[in-house]
């Protein structure tokens, strides 16, 4: 009995790296062919994001549409208050979490370390998807048009992804492996205002005074 549970879990891991693995082809395909990327380029920016995605349980098309918004998938974007990389990550509000960071404008680190603030935004907001938008990009405006971005997105990194549900309950952490969920106060003290963006700015730096001080 053990041992069929065993081939049974086995089996389901090899669908799932299989469905992985296309999940990466197809958004890598659609990448060179609508922005133009090298195929290379396309396929780690594809790979940093289906990791990411089931990483934080993001949707995929939601992590394709904030890059496409926010950098239009250049990886060596600059943006106002030192907004950097492909999700404009902006060092001055995120120290905490940018401690070992090396280079900002690698794509798979500035897509994990973008998505681990959306995170952060969506437990502080209680699973809010449009609030912790909303606090990323710094207006409501930017959140409707993250969303209209998905439905972009969507044919490429749709309803066979892993990473389902954007609305990430509070205690998801309590049933998630270690490896896979930051522990409790992960992103204490890790958000700062920058000097000049008490309004708010496009991009990771959209820090709005709705924010608790530390992501609970």
């Amino acid at each position: 009995m053990s041992r069929l549970l065993c081939l049974i879990v086995l089996s389901l891991g090899l669908m799932q790296a299989a469905t992985a693995e296309e999940n990466t082809n197809r958004m890598s395909a659609y990448l060179t062919q609508k922005f133009g990327l090298a195929k290379d380029k396309a396929q780690k920016i594809s790979d940093a994001v289906q990791s990411a995605a089931s990483k934080y349980s993001l949707p995929p098309a939601l992590l394709l549409a904030i890059i496409s918004i926010e950098s239009r998938f250049k990886d060596k974007a600059k943006g106002a208050n030192g907004a950097t990389g492909l999700m404009q990550v902006v060092p001055g509000a995120h120290r905490g979490m940018l401690r070992h960071v090396k280079d900002l404008t690698e794509p798979t680190t500035n897509i994990d370390v973008g998505s681990a603030i959306l995170y952060g935004y969506m437990r502080s907001a209680n699973g809010d998807l449009n609030a912790a938008l909303k606090n990323y990009g710094g207006s409501q405006a930017y959140a409707q048009k993250v969303s209209l971005r998905v439905e972009d997105f969507a044919k490429v990194a749709g309803p066979e992804d892993a990473a389902q549900q954007p609305d990430v309950p509070a205690g998801m952490c309590e049933v998630r492996s270690a490896d896979r969920c930051a522990a409790p106060g992960y992103w204490a003290n890790s958000f700062a205002m920058p000097a000049g963006n008490a309004a708010g700015t496009i991009g990771a730096s959209g820090l709005s005074n709705e924010l608790p001080a530390a992501s609970n």
